[in-house]
């Protein structure tokens, strides 16, 4: 760390002129300033502007708002610059390097202090708002933030709409003018109409502007605070902080001295800058765990997919025993999925190709009463069905080499699983599980809280916490998405939080451009748990009824590997489909999931995405490139690899004929023989992709 040159300068004016503090490079310029006593803010990128002025502060309910009638007492600077290295990432090292100015604001009337702290690094600027203690206003309940984004003009937009339970959207591209929330069919059907008709979508927003600037907005480290969605001003281009409210519709309970998140505006002339940065990360504290060694990347398969595709069900005894309260009263189905021999059979393949673990879903009681009943207690996470013995799993998984991970759905009573928490672990551990997957499918319980609430941000949170006592590792699904708080707690190691690839199952599926768009905004908060891999794209295969299809091809489902970062990766597709194209499945066993370096080589929102990593610990390199519903041609250079080292290039790409729609299991694999001078040629199908791994020759 290299703290330089910090000040202070107290102000008794109503209003300053504006306050500069610059990125790094100089290429970002931020001003802060009051206005009639209200603090404000713009943000210029080589000296364009990006956001004009707009306001700050916060409405608090019962009680004058931190929004206007302030003086300066004074402002403060420094520069901070360090190299941390986190326990599992796309890089060995990530550079923290950002200038920082906080602004000490004083309300005239009331005397309530409010600390604005600014960052700026050479990919963007964070802000936050920070609570001293004082006399009067210790506790206190944010019932609304004034933050506004005020843009220069209609950007192209790539939006979900801002439903406070779920991420589980396809990505709308529009300009900012066009958003309109009354086309779309809401998961849980949530108003998200706000006073004025205005809608609301979710953050982060990607956009690009119409001279070719490309602009993000998203928010860092949300600790006891909720989730900021965007209220869009179509009108007048403008964006403002709409958090997400708890059953009675307060929004925050906070108790000073404390900090609200950050708040992020990500800016560039060039794409690969906003899906390479790591600001997000190097906002949020450092890790809290000091003994690390536990916490592993992890490839692994499961009982999962099968289930998605109707092979097999998640629960023992199938819906007409519903109602019946003892497991020994239950019928069985004959479908049940997580039997002893179906996941000693994955252990098997596991073992055989080299796979870290097994995830089993449906292992446990409940199964049959768990979805839209909003039931307090449907699982205790630790009961087995009849026909999953544990006990004889966790041997054979252990004579085998093979991990065990478990799965905990809570069906959405948080309040359930928090009291059986403890019990739940502690079963793992007996078993031997280092890695649980949650999941909060349905509406919460308690009754009218949200998944982007601040009850459940604390809940995931604490989950994280809770886990890392038991050195277990936590991947959530259907959870609040991530803001880099997997920094702070790494044993936090993925989550889903997005409309992952179960989607192509059963639903519409996912648009060939979406897997474009997730890395310019799910993934700059943290990994997700995307599941890619599936061979057998079309449902028909197992119900010639079936029409739904997975929108790739073959070749891009090996590239998700690499361009969908996870440190655990799954090979989603059942055993024998893998067994089909050994070929090809030869990538999947190879692909590194813990990095030493990361490259993004080309990158468009919506449209495609190069990228090339370096496998930890190793002199392998590993190239993935996907692309939209258009193919596409480009040609890369390697001039990444070691200079004077040969490399074996195998290179998994679409056939000739190749098209996601009509032809997507049309693949070829040829080898090379490459150097750091070479380049090559990648061809891509419509909604198609390139894998290749870089061997060293020796």
């Amino acid at each position: 760390m290299k703290p330089i040159l910090t000040f202070f300068l107290t102000l008794f004016a109503g209003t300053l002129f504006a306050q500069n503090v610059q990125s790094p490079s100089k290429n970002i310029s931020l001003d802060f300033k009051l206005v009639d006593g209200k603090p404000s803010y713009t943000v210029a990128y080589k000296t364009k502007p990006v956001v004009l002025q707009s306001l700050m502060g916060l409405k608090l309910k019962e009680t004058t708002d931190l929004a206007s009638d302030f003086v300066v007492d004074g402002f403060a600077n420094n520069t901070f610059n360090e190299s941390w290295k986190p326990v599992l990432g796309e890089q060995s090292s990530i550079v923290n390097h950002y200038n920082e100015m906080t602004v000490a604001l004083r309300q005239q009337k009331t005397g309530r202090k409010l600390n604005i702290i600014f960052r700026v690094f050479d990919e963007g600027i964070a802000f936050r708002y920070d609570f001293p203690r004082q006399t009067d206003l210790n506790y206190f309940i944010i019932s609304d933030e004034v933050t506004q984004f005020n843009l220069t003009g209609d950007h192209k937009v790539f939006w979900i709409p801002g439903d406070y339970d779920s991420q589980e959207y396809v990505y709308n591209e529009s300009r900012l003018s066009e958003i309109d929330n009354d086309k779309l069919n809401l998961n849980n059907g949530i108003a998200l109409k706000t006073i004025g008709g205005r809608y609301v979508v979710q953050s982060p927003l990607m956009m690009k502007s119409q001279d070719k600037l490309y602009l993000n907005i998203f928010e860092a480290a949300v600790v006891n605070y909720p989730v900021m969605h965007l209220n869009v001003d179509t009108k007048n281009l403008r964006l403002n902080a709409q958090l997400v409210p708890n059953a009675i519709g307060d929004k925050a309970y906070l108790q000073a001295p404390c900090v609200s998140p950050w708040r992020t505006i990500m800016v560039s002339d060039d794409a690969r800058d906003i899906v390479s940065s790591k600001m997000i990360l190097n906002l949020n504290d450092p890790s809290k765990i000091d003994d690390t060694s536990w916490i592993k990347p992890m490839k692994y398969v499961g009982i999962w997919w099968e289930m998605h595709v109707g092979k097999s069900t998640w629960d023992f005894a199938g819906s007409q025993n519903a109602q019946n309260a003892a497991t020994q009263d239950l019928i069985p189905s004959g479908k049940h999925g997580a039997t002893t021999a179906n996941t000693m059979r994955y252990i098997d393949f596991a073992a055989k190709n080299g796979f870290d673990g097994v995830l089993v879903e449906g292992w446990n009681v409940g199964w049959e009463d768990w979805f839209g009943n909003w039931k307090e207690e449907v699982f205790d996470f630790v009961t087995p069905y009849p026909d999953f013995d544990i006990k004889a799993i966790t041997e054979y998984a252990k004579s085998k080499g093979v991990k065990m991970i478990m799965h905990h759905e809570t069906s959405g009573s948080v309040a359930n699983y928090e009291r059986r928490l403890d019990r739940a672990f502690d079963n793992m551990k007996q078993y031997g599980y280092p890695a649980v997957k949650s999941g909060y499918v349905g509406r919460i319980i308690p009754r009218g809280e949200f998944h982007d609430g601040q009850t459940m941000v604390n809940h995931f949170n604490f989950v994280a916490r809770r886990a890392a006592d038991y050195k277990i590792m936590v991947n959530s699904h259907e959870s609040s998405r991530p803001t880099g708080y997997g920094r702070t707690y790494p044993n936090y190691i993925a989550a889903e939080a997005a409309r992952g690839n179960e989607f192509n199952a059963w639903s519409t599926g996912n648009p060939p451009m979406h897997e474009t768009i997730l890395p310019f905004t799910r993934l700059l908060g943290g990994p997700m748990d995307y599941t890619p891999g599936i061979f057998e794209i079309k449902m028909n295969v197992y119900d010639a009824k079936k029409t739904e299809q997975v929108h790739t091809t073959l070749t891009k489902q090996l590239a998700l590997y690499i361009t969908m970062y996870s440190p655990l990766q799954m090979a989603a597709d059942l055993p024998e489909n893998y067994e089909k194209y050994p070929d090809a499945f030869q990538f999947i066993k190879d692909v590194a999931v813990d990095w030493q370096e990361s490259k993004y080589l080309e990158a468009e929102p919506g449209d495609y995405l190069t990228i090339v990593r370096k496998a930890k610990n190793s002199e392998q390199w590993f190239l993935g490139a996907i692309t939209d519903e258009n193919a596409r041609k480009s040609t890369i250079s390697l001039d990444f690899l070691t200079k004077g080292q040969k490399y074996k290039a195998v290179i998994y790409e679409d056939g000739n004929d190749a098209d996601w729609q009509k032809n997507p299991k049309a693949y070829k694999i040829r080898t090379v023989e490459v150097t750091s001078k070479s380049k090559i040629n990648l061809v891509l199908a419509p909604g198609g992709g390139t894998a290749v791994s870089f061997e060293p020759v020796k």
